[in-house]
């Protein structure tokens, strides 16, 4: 009896090895969390609503530049050109531009950090989206940057640097091509962030942005990129 007891404790024993050593690592592996895809297709997948901060101080801002205007300068990617596919913050005058604070939209690392003519542009690459990254230019910085640096969201990453120019921010998103896809800053608000546009007489999101087929139809003319033509299109939202 003691003989039959012992063989089965070394047959159990060999067992929960075994099991250990085949069965563990796959158990582990339904368990795991996928990884976000650093790749977002926008025309399958559409825009996801994931900013729940706005990245200025709204109450600070007098109008906002159009996502495709001809405000500032040409900036734009792969897929279109001669117009500016981000925004412009215009602050009231009344305010002190150099002290309007300007936070971080989204939780995540810091993919560039670059000193600019005014201030410094810094990239945020979003945690949850890593395909979106968030650019916000002329920013007088509250403390040192370094490439992967995290940042959390609603985290002050500075102040505006003054009246030599506007706040603006652009989203890129890594497409399939890896070419690089602008997209509005406003197709990735939550329902109460534009909450808050509503309240100062933002009807639509559409109004913030001048469609493709709308600005391909009225283009502009580009000398580098300076815009040199007229542009026919209103180009500004002014907050009530």
């Amino acid at each position: 009896m003691m003989v039959m007891k012992a063989a089965f404790r070394y047959r159990l024993v060999v067992f929960c090895m075994l099991s250990f050593l085949f069965f563990t690592p796959d158990c582990k592996k339904d368990h795991e969390e996928p990884k976000p895809s650093d790749v977002w297709d926008i025309d399958t997948e559409g825009y996801p609503k994931f900013i729940n901060t706005n990245y200025i101080e709204l109450d600070k801002i007098y109008q906002i530049s159009k996502f495709r205007s001809s405000v500032g300068h040409d900036y734009s990617d792969a897929f279109e050109d001669c117009r500016s596919m981000k925004h412009y913050f215009q602050p009231k005058e009344n305010t002190d531009w150099a002290t309007i604070r300007i936070f971080s939209p989204v939780t995540g690392k810091i993919t560039r950090a670059e000193t600019e003519w005014a201030g410094l542009k810094l990239e945020v690459e979003a945690k949850d989206y890593p395909a979106f990254r968030f650019q916000i230019f002329h920013i007088t910085p509250a403390l040192i940057f370094n490439i992967g640096d995290e940042v959390v969201e609603g985290q002050q990453l500075g102040t505006h640097v003054g009246t030599q120019t506007m706040s603006d921010i652009s989203v890129i998103v890594n497409d399939p091509t890896r070419q690089g896809r602008m997209i509005s800053y406003f197709n990735l608000i939550t329902d109460d962030v534009f909450n808050e546009y509503s309240q100062l007489g933002i009807s639509s999101i559409n109004e913030l942005i001048i469609s493709k087929e709308l600005r391909d139809a009225n283009p502009l003319i580009c000398d580098g990129d300076a815009f040199i033509s007229v542009d026919t299109l209103e180009n500004w939202v002014i907050l009530e």
